[in-house]
């Protein structure tokens, strides 16, 4: 069976695009119109999310409090003919390496798989919340214990939904060498759980270490990253990479910079046969990630036809 294909939402809702968003109709149109499968849902306004963490529930644009509501976007994705590859879970605004409490955390992503339930997506997205530099205030073994007992909890809620979890390593966040990613996805330890491997950040990690603490535990090529994490993928994000990290307000490096196919330097000949061999993923979806860049609803359509060519070689 061909693969499905899809992109990330948020591309055009935070980033550049926070302060005008493209509205969910307009983006779902245009990504059918591309002859896309579906998207990937970035859960926080103003596209279709649970609602504000902090409450009221209809606080937020795009609120779909009520299990009605959820169905009814449901419906409505497949009268258009689209599917959810994911759901990106809002969990930002919460506390999971610098605090002895997660509560609160756990609580949301249980939200979260209720929403995910409700509206059809089969896996939740998850990262680590807080940047790297995190661990020059939290020692390591409370960090990775917080992560990791944290994550065996969501994991089981998650399967208690029949959903799977996949979290999303990043130079941005924290534990981001690939020692600590496989020591994570073995300390955690549940079927359901695995990892998102999105190429950028596979090059941005693996390759150029970047934002590492201390020491960089990098790799000659992707390639040997890929391998490394092999039987631990479950979810895949499709893009470019140039060595080069997105930037924050204040010109730091932030994450990865996701430019389009064809603005980097990745060999997705080699990468994409890899990957394939590598990954243990339960669904048959591709997903394109243009997280921040500057022009993504522009550079759209020309990644669909790249991405296409991808699935006609190797999908």
């Amino acid at each position: 069976m061909s693969k499905r294909t899809s992109i990330g939402s948020w591309a055009y809702t935070i980033g550049p695009y926070g302060p005008n968003p493209i509205d969910f109709d307009t983006v779902c149109d245009k990504l059918k119109a591309l002859g896309f499968d579906g998207l990937e849902l970035g859960a926080f306004p103003p596209h279709p999310n649970p609602g504000n963490p902090n409450g009221p529930d209809d606080a937020w644009p795009g609120t779909l409090a009520s299990k009605a509501q959820r169905q009814e976007l449901k419906a409505k994705m497949l009268e258009r003919g689209l599917g959810f590859s994911g759901i990106a879970a809002n969990l930002w605004g919460e506390k999971l390496i610098n605090t002895d409490d997660q509560t609160k955390y756990i609580a949301e992503f249980k939200r979260n798989c209720e929403f995910a339930v409700d509206t059809g997506i089969g896996g939740v997205r998850v990262d680590t919340v807080q940047p790297p530099t995190i661990h020059r205030e939290v020692d390591y073994a409370t960090a990775l214990s917080r992560v990791t007992k944290t994550w065996q909890t969501c994991a089981d809620i998650a399967a208690d939904h029949g959903l799977n979890m996949t979290w999303e390593f990043e130079p941005g966040f924290a534990f981001n060498k690939p020692s600590d990613i496989v020591r994570i996805h073995d300390a955690v330890n549940r079927t359901n759980f695995g990892l998102l491997y999105d190429t950028c950040h596979g090059q941005m990690v693996g390759v150029v270490g970047a934002r590492q603490e201390g020491d960089k535990e990098v790799y000659a090529s992707q390639t040997d990253l890929i391998h490394r994490l092999a039987g631990r993928i479950n979810h895949i994000h499709l893009i470019d990479s140039d060595d080069t990290c997105h930037k924050d307000a204040t010109g730091a490096d932030e994450t990865s910079a996701h430019p389009p196919f064809g603005e980097g330097h990745l060999n997705f000949h080699v990468i994409v046969p890899e990957l394939l061999k590598a990954s243990n993923v339960p669904h048959d979806w591709w997903t394109i990630d243009l997280c921040f860049w500057p022009d993504a609803w522009a550079a759209t359509e020309r990644c669909k036809t790249y991405l296409d060519k991808l699935v006609e070689w190797y999908g």
